[in-house]
């Protein structure tokens, strides 16, 4: 893994700007992945290694092509790869519970299923859930807190694509997996829709717990989502990897925010 020559310039939190202290014990253990595909000229990853913390949100940046989805679907189990991944000390080769990934597609619900029925589904079939009365009670939180209580009888043909990736999120978290995957999940959402769905995620996965691995192109939703900050050049390196020390609630107007964006924008750019 390649560390940046330096790091960014931020400033340190006052009194009046509340930081979010991410863990520092390892937790999703990313080492050596690589990934080439048979007739390839070139690798996808190359020696990726990561230590993630437990809780830790990490945003994702790089250009199309770089990697990113391939990295989370190699961290799923969903592709074969070389190097290892490991979550608190269990090496996992193939997709397992513990490890769930939300797609950028709105139609990720069983779509002869109510909002309900796909809460209950996910949580009734799935053999790593103990507490499964619990797990349905904390569903239906979730759906009420992301604006669904009135809608667990509807279909999904029924919902606009952003109450539909709600009710995914919604389900994903209430199966409480210690890594949730996200692949760009609102990149097709309007800027009114994705800016609450940021703010719901966030406050979701905080109450949960869950590690998150957030894939997207936006610099800014990195910065307001991210605890840590990852970049991939081009071959699936890892060129920059970062905590963000931005207080929260990160915005425009933040001191410091224009030198971490305009760093990380001169790094896509290369």
């Amino acid at each position: 893994m390649t560390e940046p020559e330096t790091a960014p310039t931020q400033p340190a939190p006052t009194e009046q700007a509340q930081t979010k202290q991410a863990p520092t014990t390892s937790w999703l253990v990313i080492d050596h992945v690589h990934k080439q595909y048979p007739d390839a000229p070139t690798a996808v990853l190359q020696d990726v290694s990561l230590h993630i913390a437990q809780g830790e949100f990490c945003c994702i940046l790089g250009k199309s092509g770089c990697g990113k989805s391939t990295l989370l679907r190699c961290i799923a189990g969903f592709e074969p790869y070389e190097g290892t991944v490991s979550l608190a000390g269990t090496v996992h080769k193939s997709a397992c519970p513990d490890i769930i990934m939300v797609f950028q597609d709105f139609n990720q619900l069983f779509a002869w299923q109510t909002v309900r029925q796909n809460l209950l589904c996910a949580i009734k079939y799935n053999e790593q859930v103990s507490d499964k009365q619990g797990s349905i009670e904390l569903g239906y939180t979730l759906l009420e807190k992301v604006g669904l209580k009135d809608y667990l009888d509807y279909y999904p043909h029924q919902l606009s694509g952003g109450m539909k990736q709600r009710a995914a999120i919604a389900r994903a978290l209430a199966l409480r997996p210690k890594v949730m995957l996200m692949d760009e999940p609102f990149a097709s959402l309007d800027a009114i829709t994705r800016k609450h769905l940021q703010r719901e995620l966030s406050a979701l996965t905080a109450q949960t717990g869950t590690t998150v691995l957030f894939v997207t192109h936006n610099i800014q939703e990195a910065l307001t989502l991210g605890d840590r900050l990852l970049v991939l050049a081009q071959g699936g390196s890892v060129v920059y990897n970062q905590k963000n020390t931005l207080p929260r609630p990160v915005l425009p107007s933040t001191p410091g925010f224009s030198e971490v964006w305009n760093q990380l924008s001169s790094m896509l750019d290369r």
